[in-house]
């Protein structure tokens, strides 16, 4: 069968044996589509550093073969590719993404192969969700992102009426445009350096959408909010300026939620005590669990979140690398691989 794999730093399209089950538990799953993410190209870059460099965890897809009762043949699924133990003390203290088996696990070889391995570990805590038939694969694709979104703003509590300021129109910020909407936030901005990205969040529900190198984002954000700023800033870049631009464009005992991942080693030039002498609550968030999937799901399925919009783009297995360039290019918002 076909997988992109990492080879040398390369992603590689090479035929590998079909995975098979290794133990009772596992489900063996036929890709049928899969998003390439931001981290995936980080991956390829060498720029994000993983135990495993694992390339592809959105998928769906249809089950081939199970060797557990509940799931069967033939079932359109969506498969987690990270879940954790549910028992160990982060999660039973609320951080059950810190927990130390969360990421011991993975899809094998990956989301981008024609066939891979879902774990018993995964699948016996949830980790497979059955897409109902109004869920296309294409949007089964999106779960496992959503997910990390939902999970996110549940974080930093988004409550109907909040001013909600997203930073970073990628993919990942525009899904956050929309779940805010879907939340009853009040006013949604999102903020990019792409005219491409601003013009898009104006697509998907953004109330207004600001081009940082063409004026000053905090200034207008407080033209906005009657001169308080966002009761939330999102933070869905991971660059220094994006950072700032949160902390500044947020009122006074706001919630600022860092969701980008910055470059290990990044440093930034704010006045800690900013931070105390206007209340100013900063909360992170670090990927998503069966809850959060589950909702997604549930969100996707409604049509609350309409993520089918954010497709762009839509290319074979074999034409992964064709995918990844056009990502690089920034002139698309999601690519989804396909089988």
């Amino acid at each position: 069968m076909k997988a992109v794999v990492l080879e040398n730093g390369k992603a590689v399209i090479k035929e590998l044996p079909k995975p098979t089950i290794k133990d009772i538990g596992d489900v063996i799953v036929k890709m049928k589509a899969c998003g390439l993410c931001g981290t995936d190209v980080e991956k390829i870059c060498g720029q994000y550093t993983a135990s495993q460099p694992i390339l592809g965890h959105e998928p769906s897809g249809i089950i081939e073969e199970s060797s557990v009762d509940f799931l069967h043949k033939g079932q359109r699924v969506f498969a987690h590719h990270h879940v954790p133990c549910y028992e160990c003390y982060y999660c039973k203290h609320g951080s059950p993404t810190m927990c130390p088996y969360y990421r011991k696990t993975n899809l094998d070889p990956g989301g981008f192969a024609e066939y891979f391995r879902v774990p018993a570990w995964n699948v016996v805590r949830g980790g497979i969700l059955v897409l109902p038939d109004n869920v296309s694969f294409d949007e089964g694709a999106f779960i496992e992102p959503l997910a990390t979104v939902v999970r996110a703003q549940n974080r930093v509590r988004v409550n109907k009426g909040d001013s909600v300021l997203v930073v970073g129109a990628g993919p990942m910020g525009l899904l956050h445009v929309m779940m805010a909407k879907a939340q009853g936030a009040g006013t949604v901005i999102a903020s990019d350096i792409s005219d491409y990205r601003v013009e898009y969040a104006s697509k998907v529900g953004a109330d207004y959408s600001l081009n940082s190198r063409k004026g000053d984002v905090v200034s207008e954000v407080k033209k906005l909010t009657d001169g308080r700023g966002a009761d939330i800033a999102i933070i869905a870049s991971g660059a220094p300026q994006a950072i700032l631009t949160g902390l500044y464009a947020v009122r006074k005992g706001g919630y600022v939620l860092l969701f980008g991942v910055p470059y290990k080693g990044t440093i930034l030039n704010y006045d800690i005590s900013e931070l105390l002498n206007n209340e100013i609550s900063i909360i992170s968030s670090n990927a998503a669990v069966e809850e959060d999937t589950k909702k997604a799901l549930e969100l996707i399925a409604q049509k609350k979140v309409d993520v089918a919009k954010l497709i762009t783009h839509r290319l074979p297995l074999d034409q992964f690398n064709e995918a990844v360039r056009i990502a690089k290019e920034g002139e698309a918002v999601k690519i989804i691989i396909y089988d």
